[in-house]
C-alpha cells in the first residue's frame, strides 16, 4: 500500500529505510492498518516528505548513508511543523547500545530493533495514530468553538445595535436573536 505524498486530511506513516528489503517488510507489516505509506530512501527523502505533507508518525532507521538518522530527527525535531511529529526508530539488533540513548536524546518516542516483533510494531504504530486522531478531533473541536463564540458575538452586536438605534424597537426581530442566540449557547457552541 505504499504510495507517494498525499495530500488527503488522513496523515500517514512516513517509512525511512536506505534498504529496499526493510521497506517491503515494514509495508507487510503496516498495511494492514489502511493508513497512507509513504517511502523515504534517505534522510534527505524523508525532509522533502515531511514538508510536503503531515504525517502522524515517522518509522526512521538509524543507519543510512549521507544523512543518518540521528541527524535526520534532529533536523526533523527543529523544524516548527514537523517538531511535533513522533519519531520511532529502527535498527539492527546487533548496533552499539548507545544508539537507543542517543536516539531518545534527538527526540525519539521509541526505539526498536531489527528484526522486530510485527504484532509489537503495529501496536506501537495504532497507539500513535490513536493519539494523531485525539489531536486533529481536539483542533477540529476547538476551530468550532471558536467560530461559536464569533457567532454569539455578531448576535450580541446585533442586539446591540437594535437597542441603541434611533429608530423604533422592533421587538419581534430582538426575540428573534435572543432565540438563536440561546440556540447556540444550547448546541454546544458557547459556554
Amino acid at each position: 500500500m505504499s504510495t507517494e505524498a498525499t495530500t488527503d486530511q488522513n496523515a500517514g506513516i512516513l517509512l525511512v529505510d536506505d534498504m529496499e528489503d526493510n521497506l517491503i517488510a515494514l509495508e507487510a507489516v503496516l498495511g494492514s492498518l489502511n493508513e497512507p505509506l509513504v517511502r523515504a530512501r534517505s534522510g534527505e527523502e524523508a525532509m522533502k516528505a515531511l514538508l510536503r505533507q503531515q504525517f502522524a508518525l515517522v518509522l526512521l532507521d538509524v543507519r543510512m548513508p549521507g544523512m543518518d538518522g540521528f541527524e535526520t530527527a534532529a533536523n526533523i525535531k527543529r523544524l516548527d511543523q514537523t517538531k511535533d511529529v513522533p519519531i520511532i526508530f529502527l535498527t539492527g539488533a546487533e548496533d552499539d547500545s548507545g544508539y537507543a540513548f542517543r536516539g531518545y536524546a534527538t527526540g525519539a518516542a521509541d526505539y526498536l530493533t531489527k528484526p522486530f516483533d510485527p504484532w509489537v510494531l503495529r501496536a506501537k504504530v495504532t497507539v500513535f495514530l490513536d493519539l494523531h486522531r485525539k489531536n486533529q478531533q481536539l483542533e477540529r473541536l476547538l476551530a468550532q468553538e471558536q467560530g461559536g463564540i464569533g457567532d454569539v458575538g455578531a448576535g450580541l452586536a446585533a442586539l446591540e445595535a437594535q437597542l441603541t438605534g434611533d429608530g423604533p424597537l422592533d421587538v419581534a426581530a430582538l426575540r428573534t436573536q435572543v432565540r438563536e442566540l440561546r440556540h447556540l449557547v444550547a448546541r454546544g457552541r458557547v459556554s
